[in-house]
């Protein structure tokens, strides 16, 4: 008789972003009835709707210790970590164009009067990029994932074209090791059903 499969506890839907300065205070994770219950920080900046959600990637590098009197590695060892969460930004505004870019010198306070402001952006120079912090939430409030310290530093690749395709802002933020000492990220998992 095959073994009896207990029903998996998934997880769908895209969930939530947000994007603070570093240094901002962490949400404290407070659950209720299994949910994650605390309010996020006003600090934390929402991003918005995603064309097709995020994608949170942790790898581990390793490599093998090798002996001569052995054919097969003795051990392996971690040589390096790395991780980020990518997403392509459905609010195409220059506010969010600004994130990917790291910062970038910007008067993102409109210029003018009603009807006729103008806002401008121009890329940062190299070296002055602006560290963020970044936050995912599950949408059924069950998993929150804390990126401490992000560097953006995928392609940002427009494609401007006919609906109903929509322009997007692609963005890749790295981990970096925050300057605080702290891990690069946390991951929170509200009540016993996601342990």
């Amino acid at each position: 008789m095959p073994p009896a499969v207990a029903r998996p506890n998934i997880l769908t839907d895209p969930g939530y972003l947000w994007v603070a300065p570093i240094g901002t205070a962490e949400p404290t994770a407070t659950v209720a009835g299994s949910k994650l219950t605390d309010a996020i920080p006003v600090a934390w900046i929402p991003l918005g709707a995603t064309t097709e959600g995020s994608t949170f990637t942790y790898s581990s590098e390793v490599e093998a210790i090798t002996v001569a009197e052995f054919f097969d590695p003795i051990q392996y060892a971690t040589t390096g970590r790395s991780g980020n969460i990518a997403f392509n930004l459905a609010s195409w505004t220059l506010s969010n164009y600004r994130r990917a870019l790291n910062g970038g010198v910007a008067a993102l306070t409109p210029t003018g009067t009603a009807g006729t402001e103008v806002t401008t952006l121009e890329p940062p120079d190299p070296g002055t990029e602006v560290r963020s912090m970044v936050l995912w939430q599950s949408t059924d409030d069950t998993v929150r994932i804390l990126l401490r310290q992000t560097l953006q530093g995928g392609e940002i690749s427009t494609a401007f074209q006919k609906a109903p395709s929509i322009s997007a802002i692609p963005c890749t933020f790295n981990m970096e090791v925050p300057t605080s000492g702290a891990k690069p990220w946390k991951m929170w998992g509200a009540g016993t059903s996601r342990v």
